[in-house]
């Protein structure tokens, strides 16, 4: 029986070779929905990469002496690193200097302009370098721009334009009659009235001043400008217009486009037009997510809150700044990092709740039965409540995966963690050991629980998934069914503490 498919994105990062925490946010999303459909047996596609041309990349390796190709080679590799050691577990990486991805857009460019919905004519306007935006007048705050509040540039040359204002029509449409295209909500109402309502204007698609590009194969003075070059990526990455398209038909239309805020433009009126002009479907849904925060401020070297995340995760572990970013900021709005409450989730959360638990049940699993135990099923009252937990707790977690409430169905997890905790201190285990007619009792205790941690770092593999690896270790028990099992057996081995607090 063939598996469902499931295609996610997240963009293609610009590589500045500046990363902080607020770069891993979204990626540290995207990677846990992809690993959950995976445990749930999905036929999984992720992809990310990076967005490599342009004027400020040219600029950055002309000053650096270098050239612009290898100016980037080098920044991709720190990329990748740092995607590797937060376990980011993507099927694509694309670089929009990889050769099938510029035979790709060439030709959708070419295919754009032979129907007519790009034509030649002469930019005039005000231009963000930083961001790569135009702008009207009427759209800047303070006469900067809206977007990152730096100075814009009168610009004035030829180039390429594609007919946004053909499609407005059936965009708005479209936003109708497909209620959750855009989420959160709010983005959609941002879009509309920032933009829609004012009129599209058709979109500057190549530019002459730079030549770090795609070149126009029909006009070779042209390069293609970054939104039709960067947002061909979730096509170009499976093989669209190649020889090879069977990844295409495969995957698409992609199931979620996950984004930030600041790009939602590109991506929900833009990307959308494109693939109207193209006669291709559209994804299933484009989720703008929000921006992180380092202790209440933006992230800025000014600040002194600019750190490579690469800090954070080797001295706390890649699981604890996943564990942080998702249970800390709710998905789509703004958040919050700071390191003290890091600590503190550490604390509470990892050591104390999950990590103690695992601890000292296999302790006690150890010491009274020489770490082997087997289900007596001799139960009382309280365990058919903790029991029906367990069995219930895959079904809550997929209630707040389907709305993508991350943090929450991380928090499902946490709460049958807590709830074990406090099973122990009703069963007594070290009560019940004394007696030498509660043996059964005791190992019917032990099983429960040791049963509870099994559903729950089975449910944790996409999240915390180093963690996840290590209680399975300990367990000994590589059975991998989501719920409850009456006739399971464990052979559990030496606990080892999994994490370690830490005083501020």
């Amino acid at each position: 029986m063939n598996k469902e498919k499931f295609y996610i994105t997240t963009p293609i990062y610009y590589p500045s070779g500046n990363f902080h925490i607020g770069h891993c946010y979204a990626t540290i999303v995207a990677d846990s929905i992809a690993r959950y459909k995976r445990l749930k047996g999905y036929d999984v596609f992720f992809q990310t990469g990076t967005d490599e041309h342009g004027i400020k990349i040219q600029k950055k390796a002309e000053s650096a002496g270098v050239s612009p190709k290898e100016y980037v080679d080098k920044i991709v590799e720190d990329t990748k690193d740092l995607w590797s050691k937060l376990n980011i577990s993507y099927n694509r990486f694309l670089r929009t200097t990889d050769k099938e991805h510029i035979e790709c857009v060439q030709k959708i460019f070419k295919i754009l302009y032979d129907k007519g919905d790009i034509y030649k004519g002469h930019y005039s306007g005000l231009y963000c370098t930083p961001c790569e935006s135009f702008w009207t007048k009427t759209q800047l705050v303070d006469g900067k721009c809206p977007d990152c509040g730096r100075e814009v540039q009168e610009v004035k040359e030829e180039a390429y334009f594609l007919k946004l204002s053909k499609y407005q029509e059936q965009l708005v449409k479209y936003y109708d009659e497909h209620p959750d295209f855009i989420q959160p909500i709010s983005r959609k109402n941002e879009m509309i009235n920032n933009f829609i309502n004012e009129g599209l204007e058709d979109l500057c698609v190549s530019r002459t001043s730079f030549t770090w590009g795609i070149p126009v194969t029909f006009d070779q003075k042209h390069v293609v400008y970054v939104w039709i070059d960067a947002l061909s990526n979730y096509i170009s990455s499976l093989g669209y217009l190649s020889e090879d398209d069977s990844l295409f038909k495969k995957f698409w239309p992609a199931d979620i486009h996950i984004v930030g805020k600041e790009i939602m433009r590109f991506h929900t009126i833009v990307w959308p037009i494109m693939l109207f002009a193209l006669g291709l479907e559209q994804p299933k849904q484009i989720f703008g997510h929000g921006w992180l925060k380092v202790d209440g401020q933006k992230i800025s070297k000014s600040f002194g809150n600019y750190k490579d995340p690469r800090e954070y995760i080797d001295k706390y572990g890649a699981d604890v700044v996943r564990y942080y970013s998702l249970r800390e900021v709710p998905f789509g709005s703004d958040g919050n990092f700071s390191e003290d409450n890091l600590i503190m989730r550490l604390n509470s959360d990892l050591a104390n709740v999950l990590g103690n638990l695992v601890q000292r049940t296999i302790s006690m699993v150890q010491k009274y039965f020489a770490g082997k135990v087997s289900n007596k099923k001799i139960r009382e009252d309280i365990d058919s409540d903790f029991i029906n937990m367990i069995s219930e707790l895959s079904s809550k977690v997929d209630k707040q995966m389907e709305i993508l409430n991350v943090g929450d169905a991380v928090g499902e997890i946490f709460d049958l963690l807590r709830c074990s905790n406090k099973y122990i201190d009703e069963t007594v285990p070290w009560v019940l050991a004394k007696d030498e007619n509660k043996k059964d009792r005791l190992e019917t205790v032990l099983y429960n629980l040791l049963e509870s941690i099994r559903v729950s770092s089975c449910l944790l593999t996409p999240f915390l998934p180093d963690t996840s690896d290590k209680i399975k270790n300990q367990l000994g028990n590589l059975n991998d069914s989501l719920e409850y099992i009456d006739d399971n057996s464990y052979s559990v081995n030496n606990p080892e503490i999994l994490f370690k607090r830490v005083e501020k």
